[in-house]
């Protein structure tokens, strides 16, 4: 199977230790916890739903590696947690987390959940039948990695790229964050680290 990540060029593709920021599947201390998307349009609207870039003209500044990594099969255990509680925002993490804590003491090495990034449907890919045409409508999913990988192998597809501009109107909002921090001139909040 393969899955794809975004990270800061500079980074390798994995979080390796403890010290990895808290996330929606992880709190502090409980890294690394490693999260891909499905498709690499999932990848790139975690990364631009996480970043609150809700205008089109802000993704020309993104400069970011995109990986495909192969899993050698994705996590059998599936989020049990509401529709509504996987895709929320901030507010929902505190259950997320309680629910990767339950599968890591079940012995689970991590679990596939709906993406919060992209809205229903919004996992398309791409045809060319007269021009380029929107795919079938699928959800994106989002597979998460508990612990250290150093068995998995990853190729840099896009060494320092950014997504497509209409993939803006595919994202759900991270709602709540109005406020949470300072923004840079187009308006989304600044970076929170080097792996961003």
């Amino acid at each position: 199977m393969i899955v794809y990540r975004h990270a800061d060029p500079r980074f390798p593709f994995l979080w390796e230790t403890r010290e990895q920021p808290p996330g929606r599947w992880h709190a502090e201390g409980e890294g690394p916890a490693n999260a891909f998307a499905d498709t690499p349009e999932g990848a790139w609207a975690e990364l631009l739903r996480h970043e609150e870039i809700v205008d089109p003209a802000d993704v020309r500044e993104i400069r970011r590696s995109l990986w495909a990594v192969e899993l050698p099969e994705a996590p059998g255990a599936r989020s049990r947690l509401p529709l509504a509680t996987q895709r929320g925002g901030p507010e929902s993490y505190p259950a997320c987390r309680r629910e990767a804590a339950r599968l890591r003491a079940r012995g689970e090495p991590g679990l596939v959940a709906r993406s919060a990034a992209l809205v229903p449907g919004g996992a398309h890919g791409w045809r060319v039948d007269g021009g380029l045409r929107p795919g079938p409508r699928r959800d994106g999913r989002v597979i998460v990695l508990f612990g250290a990988r150093p068995d998995l192998v990853g190729w840099r597809a896009v060494l320092e790229g950014r997504p497509a501009e209409e993939l803006v109107g595919r994202v759900r909002p991270l709602a709540g964050l109005s406020s949470a921090g300072p923004r840079t001139p187009g308006g989304r909040r600044a970076r929170r680290g080097p792996r961003g």
